[in-house]
């Protein structure tokens, strides 16, 4: 399993329980399948920068935000 997807899954899973918003809502906002979103917070995905900037946007946090929490923590 690749460390930066797993980390950033981690990110991701901890700013969507801050924003109180199921997987399933998170998806929805931002148009992606919610298997997807399960995925990518088990690091069992990478996400391509689209992705990162329609989370961070449902999310209400920039990209920038969660790119550097993934960094602050490799």
């Amino acid at each position: 399993m690749d460390p930066t997807a797993q980390q950033f899954g981690e990110v991701l899973k901890e700013a969507r329980l801050r924003s109180g918003l199921s997987q399933q809502e998170l998806s929805f906002q931002a148009s992606i399948h919610w298997t997807y979103v399960s995925q990518l917070e088990r690091g069992l995905k990478n996400p391509t920068l689209s992705v990162i900037l329609r989370l961070a946007a449902a999310l209400d946090v920039t990209a920038a935000q969660l790119v550097a929490e993934v960094e602050r923590r490799a």
